[in-house]
């Protein structure tokens, strides 16, 4: 997968206002904070199996309520459309945990 150009990340990271986008480094971060660990744990399982399914993993760190993503496509040496997409995957998680589901 190629890396997307600086003018097209800007465009995708506009539908994703909760993300920080380092363009040095090529990634996109994010933490999501939750009631409690067992929130945050589902959260992480829930990220974990969509990204096996999509072979496409995250950086990620997890302190009790906490949970810190950061996302970028090592082979592409860069950000990606599935950085983009896991991004969505974890905000969906992410809303899903909040409302109780």
């Amino acid at each position: 997968m190629d890396r997307l150009t600086p003018q097209r990340a800007r465009e995708l990271l506009a539908t994703l206002p909760d993300w920080s986008f380092d363009e040095a480094r090529g990634a996109i971060s994010r933490r999501f904070v939750f009631a409690d660990f067992a929130q945050a744990f589902a959260f992480m399982t829930e990220v974990a199996l969509a990204a096996e399914k999509r072979d496409h993993h995250p950086e990620w760190s997890n302190v009790y309520n906490r949970v810190e993503v950061v996302l970028t496509t090592h082979d592409a040496g860069g950000l990606t459309e599935k950085d983009v997409d896991l991004a969505r995957v974890c905000d969906g998680a992410y809303h899903a945990a909040k409302r109780g589901h």
